[in-house]
C-alpha cells in the first residue's frame, strides 16, 4: 500500500524517465546493505569556475544492514567517519544499532526537533501533514533546526578540520535530518536552490527498492495505520517542499550561514574554511 502510494505521488516528478535501476546511477553509489546512498558533491555553484568537491560527503539511510562487502566499499570511497543522526529511542524501538567497522569511526549525533515520542503530538502532526503537506514540512524542519545545532556542528567541524577524510551522514531513511543538513551545506557552498531541491527529491528514487521493508516497519504502529495519508505525505520528498524550506531558512535565519552562526559555535572564518575545503575547480 505505501509503496504504491509513494510511487503514484512521485509520478509527475519522474515523468517516466527514470528506470527501476535509477538508484544504481550517479549520484547514487551501490553500497551493499545500505539504502539511499549517494554523493553530495559534484554540484555547480554560484561561482561558474567551482563545483562542490565530490567523494567527500556522502548521505544515506540507516547502515544497520551493511554487509562485509559494503564495509569494504565504504573504505574504498575514503569514508573514515559515519555520523548517525538517529535518536537513541528510535534505535532501541526498531532494534537498529550499527555494528562497529574497522577503520571507520561511528559518531552518535542525534538530531532532536519536535516531540515525536508523544503519541498525541504525533497524531496531530500526521493530521497536519494530511491537510497541508508543504506548510507542515516547513514547520517540522524549522523545529528540527531548533534542536540540530550540536549534531550538525559535529559534522561541520569535521569538514573544517579533516577535509581529506570522507564522511557519511545518515538518519533512518536519509531524507529529513540528513536532507536538511545536505540543504544547509549546499546552500553554504553556493549550490542553486533548484539543485538542492532535486538532490532532496532523489530520495524517492533511493528508497524505491526498500519501500516494502519500510512499510512493514511503520504499518505495525497503530498511529501510522490510522493516519496513513498523513504518513505518506510525511514520507514524501518533493522538490517543492524543499524549495519552501529553503525560503524559510532565508526568511527566519538569513540563510544557511545565519543558522550556522546562531545554532553552533562556528564563526565566519570557520565557514570560509569549509568552503575552501569543499569547493574545487570545475573540470
Amino acid at each position: 500500500m505505501w509503496a504504491q502510494a509513494v510511487k503514484d505521488s512521485s509520478h509527475d516528478m519522474h515523468d517516466n524517465k527514470r528506470s527501476l535501476d535509477a538508484h544504481t546511477l550517479p549520484p547514487f553509489i551501490v553500497i551493499d546493505g545500505v539504502i539511499n546512498f549517494r554523493d553530495v558533491g559534484g554540484y555547480a555553484t554560484s561561482n561558474p569556475e567551482l563545483i562542490v568537491k565530490p567523494h567527500v560527503v556522502f548521505r544515506s539511510g540507516e547502515v544497520t544492514r551493511i554487509t562485509e562487502d559494503g564495509k569494504q566499499e565504504l573504505r574504498k570511497l575514503g569514508v573514515r567517519k559515519i555520523f548517525d543522526l538517529r535518536t537513541d529511542g528510535e534505535i532501541k524501538d526498531y532494534n537498529t544499532a550499527t555494528a562497529l567497522m574497522d577503520g571507520i569511526e561511528i559518531v552518535r549525533a542525534p538530531v532532536v526537533g519536535g516531540d515525536w515520542s508523544n503519541p498525541v503530538a504525533l497524531v496531530a502532526r500526521l493530521k497536519e501533514f494530511e491537510a497541508n503537506e508543504r506548510e507542515t514540512f516547513v514547520i517540522a524542519y524549522s523545529e528540527c533546526l531548533g534542536g540540530a545545532g550540536p549534531a550538525y556542528e559535529l559534522i561541520l567541524t569535521h569538514l573544517r578540520d579533516h577535509p581529506e577524510d570522507g564522511c557519511l551522514l545518515h538518519c533512518t531513511a536519509g531524507k529529513d535530518r540528513t536532507g536538511l543538513f545536505a540543504c544547509l551545506l549546499l546552500m553554504t557552498l553556493g549550490a542553486s536552490d533548484e539543485d538542492i531541491a532535486k538532490d532532496y527529491a532523489l530520495t524517492t528514487v533511493g528508497l524505491a527498492p526498500v519501500l516494502p521493508m519500510l512499510a512493514a516497519r511503520y504499518e505495525k504502529n497503530p498511529i501510522f495505520q490510522e493516519n496513513w495519508q498523513g504518513m505518506l505525505n510525511m514520507g514524501s520528498s518533493r522538490e517543492e517542499n524543499m524549495l519552501a524550506v529553503i525560503a524559510m531558512i532565508r526568511d527566519k535565519f538569513g540563510g544557511a550561514e545565519g543558522w550556522i552562526k546562531s545554532a553552533t559555535s562556528l564563526k565566519d572564518e570557520d565557514i570560509e574554511k569549509i568552503r575552501k575545503n569543499l569547493l574545487v575547480p570545475k573540470a
